[in-house]
């Protein structure tokens, strides 16, 4: 069958940034409960390495090595959860008294986009996209005097990763989840994982503390054959 190009329905573009969850990291290296980043504005995937070394041999290219691949991001928001103080080597010394320069813990991240055609508009999807083992670098914080033309202040953080285990496939540290494609009432499971359970839902008697699962876990969830 010969390609069309551009067809209704087929048309489709990703935009937006919301929906975050930091997940900080407690004592024993586990997640502790989630909690909504407000104010988020963008995440800014940087994936890096993968880079070929060419070796020559009998006077041609004799193969390619491709050095291992590396996931950072840049996360640019308005405000940031009390929770990631401790991410962004911050310590409370007494209730609002704040030191800086302080050991940086690692945290996970999730936020959704939004996925678009031209039939449905903003509604035809969306994506949720999973950051594992994150650690932010010192960033700038710009203060500037409020003037006819006020700005907020935007705060941004450079962000590296150290990638999970994975049965059967390499580590990573980021992981995406197409709502298009996967099947709805296991994604409705998922979601109830990511972003907790109030406990006035029907059939649920307590509620349930958002966490981040692990990737061995969210195939367990989503595997066609559960």
């Amino acid at each position: 069958m010969k390609i069309v190009w551009d067809k209704t329905g087929e048309r489709y573009y990703e935009t937006g940034v919301k929906n975050g969850v930091l997940y900080p990291t407690k004592e024993n290296g586990e997640y502790g409960a989630g909690v909504a980043w407000n104010g988020l504005t963008a995440v800014t995937e940087s994936p890096s390495g993968a880079e070929p070394s060419p070796l020559y041999a009998d006077d041609i290219k004799y193969l390619n090595l491709i050095s291992n691949e590396e996931f950072g991001a840049t996360i640019e928001a308005y405000t940031y959860p009390d929770e990631f103080m401790e991410c962004d080597g911050s310590a409370e010394l007494v209730k609002g008294v704040v030191l800086g320069q302080q050991s940086r813990k690692p945290f996970g991240l999730c936020y959704r986009t939004t996925l678009g055609n031209d039939v449905d508009n903003n509604d035809y999807g969306y994506k949720i996209h999973l950051i594992y083992n994150a650690l932010a670098a010192p960033s700038e914080k710009g203060y500037s005097t409020i003037s006819d033309s006020p700005e907020a202040i935007t705060f941004s953080w450079e962000v590296t990763t150290t990638p999970v285990n994975v049965k059967d496939h390499k580590p990573t540290a980021c992981i995406t989840i197409d709502s298009t494609k996967v099947d709805k009432t296991k994604l409705e499971q998922l979601e109830e994982i990511l972003y907790g359970k109030d406990p006035s839902a029907p059939e649920q008697k307590d509620g349930v503390d958002p966490r981040l699962p692990l990737p061995d876990e969210i195939y367990t969830i989503m595997s066609p054959g559960e």
